[in-house]
C-alpha cells in the first residue's frame, strides 16, 4: 500500500506542476525543456499538450491510490493490469531517452535541462518505472 500512495504523491505533485505552468506559473519552466547547446528550445510545448500531461499525470495518481487499495473500484481486472504494466514502461522509455536530449543516454549534456535530466528527471523516471514494475511483480 505505500508504494503506490507512494507513487500517487509523485503523479499528484508533477500534475500540480504542469497545472501551474498553464496558469501562467513559471516554476521549474524553463529549467524542464529541453534545449540545444545554443540555448533554443527543442521541445516548445503548447497549453493543450501542458493540459493534457497535466491530465494524464492526474490519472496516473488516481490510478496509484486505486491500486493502494485505499478507495474501492470496480474497474474490469484487464484495465488495472493494462495500466500497472503502462505506466512504469512509459518512465522506463522516458528515462531511457530518444538519445539526443532526453534521458540517460542522451548525447546533449551541457545544457541546464541537460544537467537536470541527468541528476534528477531521469533517475525519478526510472525510480517511478522500478516501483510500478516492483508493484506488478510483488502482487
Amino acid at each position: 500500500m505505500i508504494i503506490p500512495l507512494f507513487l500517487s504523491a509523485i503523479f499528484l505533485i508533477l500534475a500540480l506542476i504542469h497545472f501551474n505552468w498553464i496558469f501562467g506559473g513559471t516554476f521549474g519552466l524553463n529549467a524542464s525543456l529541453p534545449t540545444n547547446l545554443e540555448g533554443k528550445r527543442v521541445l516548445n510545448p503548447k497549453p493543450l499538450d501542458t493540459i493534457i500531461v497535466g491530465l494524464g499525470l492526474s490519472f496516473f495518481s488516481l490510478f496509484y491510490i486505486l491500486q493502494s487499495g485505499l478507495i474501492p473500484y470496480t474497474f474490469p481486472h484487464w484495465v488495472m493490469s493494462v495500466g500497472a504494466w503502462l505506466i512504469p514502461s512509459i518512465f522506463l522509455v522516458r528515462a531511457i531517452g530518444e538519445f539526443k536530449y532526453v534521458g540517460f543516454f542522451k548525447k546533449i549534456k551541457q545544457t541546464p535541462f541537460g544537467k537536470l535530466d541527468t541528476k534528477l528527471f531521469s533517475p525519478l523516471c526510472l525510480l517511478i518505472a522500478c516501483l510500478g514494475y516492483g508493484i506488478q511483480f510483488l502482487n
